[in-house]
């Protein structure tokens, strides 16, 4: 029908003329139908033949059509990733590992939801969000939590603070200090009571805040000190400010987050490879 002639058919299906013959007939036997009648040495179509033509068409494009969205998965050209990070992350790692997931996979739609831990962690289990990025304390039997980073706590200083002259400060050395610290109901805030507890040093907060990039503002604008995980100090240029490292050494690690009970799918995948090999530049 689309080339006009059984050699045109044979060069279209790279078949021999004979088997194109001999499927004409069989489906015209199956059909009891005369689909194409010889004229002059021609094949031409029948009233009939145009018409089943039109519905197999449409079957055809339909095909075709499966055939397009099935290597368009393949090759992550469509679609949408939904994500979840902390606000400090959506500052620093996130944006990051987004510029280079698009590199390869340009045409896939991110939705980024910036959330505190405790409901990130909740949007993750009721499947709102297909990864959720985060330094995660809790743990969930129906998530899986896969480290990505060990992002060590550091110590953010005023430009000019007679502390910035050292190479390393103790968490002693901060007691003093106009400290900027978080709220005990925040994992960052839990971590950083544990560093003062564990070093026998009491905690007294002046100015406390809900996220770790508020607090590099706040060391910005000369108000005090605080403890900042180095991802988030990796994240805006920040500009009056010194980071020391802080003995004793512990971690924040960020994790990537997802359900156990639903597969991940290959552009999920795709963007946890992105951060796995995000790790030397970290």
């Amino acid at each position: 029908m689309l080339t006009g002639s059984i050699s045109g058919a044979a060069k279209l299906l790279h078949v021999s003329q004979p088997a194109v013959s001999r499927l004409i007939s069989y489906t015209e036997q199956r059909l009891g139908l005369s689909l194409f009648e010889r004229i002059k040495g021609r094949l031409y179509p029948t009233p009939e033949a145009r018409r089943l033509f039109t519905e197999v068409n449409v079957v055809y494009q339909g095909v075709q059509r499966v055939n397009e969205v099935a290597d368009d998965l393949i090759e992550n050209r469509m679609g949408h990733l939904r994500i979840a990070c902390s606000p400090n992350l959506g500052q620093s790692l996130i944006p990051r590992a987004i510029a280079l997931f698009y590199e390869r996979f340009p045409d896939v739609r991110i939705i980024l939801h910036t959330l505190l831990p405790s409901i990130l962690l909740q949007a993750v289990i009721t499947q709102q969000v297909d990864l959720g990025i985060a330094f995660m304390q809790e743990t969930h039997p129906n998530v899986q939590i896969r480290p990505i980073h060990e992002n060590r706590i550091v110590a953010a200083l005023p430009v000019g603070h007679p502390l910035a002259e050292r190479e390393t400060l103790h968490v002693r050395d901060l007691v003093d200090q106009p400290f900027i610290g978080y709220g005990s109901d925040i994992p960052f805030g839990q971590l950083v009571r544990k560093m003062f507890l564990d070093a026998d040093c009491p905690l007294r907060i002046k100015t406390e805040v809900q996220q770790a990039h508020v607090a590099c503002a706040l060391v910005q604008a000369g108000v005090g000190i605080a403890l900042i995980d180095e991802l988030t100090i990796g994240g805006p240029a920040w500009s009056n400010m010194v980071v020391r490292p802080v003995e004793p050494v512990i971690a924040a690690p960020v994790s990537v987050i997802h359900a156990v009970l639903e597969p991940l799918s290959r552009t999920a995948q795709a963007f946890i490879a992105t951060l796995e090999a995000m790790r030397t530049e970290l």
